[in-house]
């Protein structure tokens, strides 16, 4: 009974967070819920230690070393008294989980607290390795697919999608005090992240680092589609969406005139547009990528 409350807990977060998370799918197998709501909520709670409230720096490093710990403890101890840890260390054990990405998580969210620009575009797909990457490899996992290539091609997938939102997310993140654009990129166009962070860059100032920034993250998506011949139907279904929205998603980046002052978003048309395309790649994902998007 206690097992079944800390992962109706976890459930609970996932399905009340204001975020699209894949609890809430359909697509997701029903046995897989508990556990993919309990990664979530082990990673909810990590990210809003990060980024929520007015807690020193710090206290929010202090703060992840303690979460840090607690997971630590719930790879052995089937005890724990905590009903986050309680779910996620059984769902370590039962679907055999690579926890080390889950402490890849971690690392990622010290980032969000110490790092607020990013020098190379080097760097900052490091930051994706840690904070992107490991939920697609953890979602492979459940699936249990083990697979060398695969989990190259849920890299460039989940990299692409977190520099989607990067690119999606200039209005919010750079009053915020955030610049993801990396430093070489801007310094070509004559100006820097300081430059940036201080409002002195015009929506058409960054024009040509926004296209080449679009280019590099599509050519990131696209060379992750592989990934669909090697996932059972559903989640071929669901990645095939994920991939369909990242693309429609660079588009209307792209065509924004302002996106230093709006964020583009999709609205319920443009998904529905994409239906058809999506039941396509999923029924046939050979042609999926043989074709170029267009």
């Amino acid at each position: 009974m206690q097992l079944a409350q800390a992962y109706q807990h976890c459930l609970d977060i996932a399905r009340n967070h204001y975020e699209n998370f894949p609890t809430a799918s359909k697509l997701l197998r029903a046995d897989l819920r508990p556990a993919v709501a309990a990664i979530y909520a082990f990673a909810r709670h990590a990210d809003d230690l990060a980024d929520e409230g007015n807690a020193a720096p710090e206290t929010r490093i202090k703060q992840i070393d303690a979460w840090e710990t607690l997971l630590e403890r719930c790879e052995t101890d089937a005890n724990i008294d905590h009903p986050v840890f309680m779910a996620l260390g059984d769902a370590i054990r039962r679907h055999n989980l690579p926890v080390e990405e889950l402490y890849n998580l971690l690392i990622a969210f010290r980032m969000d607290v110490t790092i607020h620009a990013y020098s190379s575009f080097d760097e900052l797909l490091f930051y994706c390795k840690h904070s992107a990457n490991p939920v697609g490899r953890l979602m492979l996992a459940l699936h249990g697919i083990h697979d060398a290539e695969a989990n190259r091609c849920s890299d460039s997938i989940c990299s692409a999608l977190q520099l989607i939102n990067f690119w999606q997310d200039l209005s919010i993140d750079l009053p915020r005090g955030r610049c993801y654009l990396p430093q070489t990129w801007l310094q070509e166009s004559g100006f820097s992240s300081q430059d940036m962070l201080d409002g002195e860059v015009s929506d058409a100032m960054l024009q040509p680092v926004l296209s080449f920034a679009l280019q590099s993250t599509r050519d990131q998506l696209e060379s992750g589609v592989p990934l669909l011949l090697k996932l059972p139907f559903r989640l071929r279904l669901q990645i095939a969406a994920t991939i369909h929205g990242g693309r429609r998603m660079l588009h209307k980046i792209e065509q924004s005139e302002q996106p230093l002052q709006q964020r583009p978003s999709l609205g319920r048309g443009e998904w529905r547009a994409m239906l058809l395309p999506v039941l396509k790649d999923s029924f046939f994902p050979a042609s999926a990528i043989k074709r170029k998007p267009a």
